[in-house]
């Protein structure tokens, strides 16, 4: 009873239920099962995650009922190379129209295929976020014959699919007139999401085909089906590419495959898949997700899964993620710069059809600030229901906890301090320990790996001209220009500095030397004045000690400075 209240509000519990009702009436006792799919034809992004982290988020609620479920990972690694993606050599284009597993890695790249380079990041990122899947390679499935009954019967009733998308093929026109047109962005995501792009068949002068050859001499699918029959599966092709031209018998040859609208409905079946959820490119009129609903039944005899659509992810301050461009965030950028469960409760906490950002800049000390908060108001029992389903979906699955840091000091502070200290480990381990004197830290292990997160974060995403550069000698020129009041206020602070040698001790002491020289007592709130008379306060100790009017907040910079050099270098 206590799940079930737990989790009543959260849009993941909602769907559990609804999947599992939907298993109950199509299969009764036998497993659930989802699925996701994700083509290795480039960087694999933070935005493809969505497509396996939503029903990844499902089955995980499923199996802590009780229920067996599975979740089948499709790789569409039999998907044809498009096009080369910037940055990469432009001979790479002598293979477009190959397989993936066909195309040859990018130069440097330890792996055997192009598929495999992209698929490796990703299961590396899978691992570290706890999702628990069935991988299944389609250029395996596709080769070893696997879908060969569903490739012939496809094709017997080819004029029966064929009817079907010539519904939506003459609707086309009318539909795009009636939807808000993809900007630049959208329509880039769209088409780097691999077999969306592909056409619903060929429809020569032999008539439409659901089936597309691979080309036996130059491996391309640069084909057009001239003929076939039925009885004896004898298909003829040429190829365009290479002008090679065969006959085969199509129930023994495994080197092509169903055409992407034709093909995703029949592995719906053929997996007996209840939920799947697809992005905005599969979901409008016309598209995949719609087309196959209505090939599903008919052709193939199964239905249609539960499918939500999901909204696009983006990161702080750059344009929408496309794999069909360079240098998009992936899932293991953000695991180098953030835990596991934080990036697990971005996706967690929104439902699907709402768009959110992923933040690499200032941004993600703001985001572990939150993060922090919640997993406070979740350890004194104040979180509401739906805040409490996200924070255990993010932080655990059915299998168990992830790793999280013994000793999670903030985001930010751990930031400043490897910022300060250039990753320094015994200075790290000096200033970090003199946060909480009365609980100091003793390794840095404990503050791992957010530690480590935080240090990647200063290395990678933080520009040279925005690091913190501590004076090695005094501003001599700006502290013998001091007014009287600015000096008694740097006396005031460096009197107090041994007494007050703690974070919270620091952030007493450097609020409160503005409200002493007011008259007021330390602890008295500010009126405006006193705010202005802070905020140059603070300008200046910045301007002494890092030659700048901002940087870390004080008592973090102050305790990385150390005593002893913050005494020289404000001794006016």
């Amino acid at each position: 009873m206590a799940q079930a209240q737990s989790t009543e509000a959260d849009w993941v519990s909602r769907f559990a239920d609804e999947v599992i009702a939907e298993g109950e009436r199509r299969a009764p006792g036998k497993p659930i099962v989802v699925a996701s799919g994700l083509s290795p034809s480039g960087p694999i992004h933070l935005g493809n995650l969505r497509e396996v982290m939503t029903p990844h988020l499902v089955a995980d609620e499923i199996r802590r009922r009780g229920h067996e479920c599975h979740h089948v990972l499709s790789w569409d690694d039999y998907d044809r190379y498009r096009k080369v993606p910037a940055g990469i050599d432009p001979s790479w284009a002598e293979h477009i129209g190959k397989p993936l597993t066909a195309v040859p890695a990018p130069p440097g790249s330890p792996y055997g295929s192009w598929a495999e380079h992209f698929k490796a990041a990703m299961i590396e990122a899978l691992d570290e976020l706890g999702i628990e899947y069935r991988g299944i390679s389609q250029t395996e499935q596709y080769t070893s014959g696997a879908y060969r009954e569903q490739i012939l019967h496809a094709m017997k009733h080819r004029g029966d699919i064929d009817a079907i998308l010539a519904q939506y093929r003459t609707k086309a026109k009318p539909a795009k007139k009636q939807q808000k047109p993809l900007d630049e962005a959208e329509l880039e995501a769209a088409e780097g999401s691999g077999a969306a792009a592909e056409d619903d068949g060929s429809a020569g002068d032999a008539g439409y085909f659901p089936y597309k050859p691979y080309c036996t001499a130059c491996n391309k699918d640069l084909t057009t089906v001239t003929a076939y029959d039925d009885e004896t599966t004898e298909l003829a092709y040429t190829c365009t590419a290479c002008g090679h031209a065969e006959t085969v018998l199509l129930k023994e040859f495994d080197h092509g495959k169903l055409v992407w609208k034709v093909d995703w409905p029949m592995r719906w079946a053929y997996e007996g898949v209840i939920f799947e959820p697809s992005g905005v490119d599969h979901s409008s009129p016309g598209s995949s997700f719609q087309v196959g609903g209505q090939i599903v039944g008919p052709i193939f005899g199964g239905e249609q899964p539960i499918g939500p659509m999901y909204a696009f992810v983006g990161i702080s301050g750059m344009a929408k993620m496309s794999s069909s461009k360079g240098g998009v965030p992936t899932p293991g950028d953000a695991l180098q710069i953030m835990e596991a469960p934080l990036l697990r409760w971005l996706y967690a906490r929104r439902k699907p059809n709402q768009s959110f950002k992923i933040a690499f800049d200032q941004e993600i000390q703001r985001l572990y600030d939150e993060w922090d908060k919640l997993c406070g108001k979740v350890a004194d029992g104040t979180v509401l229901p739906a805040d409490a389903a996200a924070h255990s979906r993010a932080v655990r699955t059915a299998a168990g906890e992830l790793t999280t840091t013994p000793r999670p000091l903030p985001y930010r502070t751990l930031a400043s301090v490897v910022d300060i200290t250039a990753g320094h480990d015994e200075q790290t381990l000096r200033i970090l320990s003199d946060l909480d004197p009365e609980n100091p830290v003793t390794s840095l292990d404990e503050t791992r790996p957010r530690l480590d997160k935080a240090e990647h974060w200063i290395n990678t995403q933080v520009p040279a001209e925005s690091r913190t550069v501590v004076r090695t000698e005094p501003d001599h020129e700006t502290l013998a220009a001091l007014d009287e009041q600015s000096r008694a206020s740097l006396r005031l602070l460096l009197d107090g500095l041994d007494e007050h040698w703690s974070l919270d001790g620091l952030t007493t002491l450097v609020y409160g030397v503005p409200k002493v020289l007011a008259g007021l007592e330390p602890d008295a709130k500010p009126t405006p004045e006193l705010k202005v008379a802070q905020r140059e306060f603070f300008a200046l100790l910045y301007q002494l000690l890092v030659g700048r009017d901002t940087g870390p907040r004080l008592p973090t910079l102050l305790l990385a400075v150390g005593a002893d050099r913050v005494r020289k270098l404000l001794a006016a």
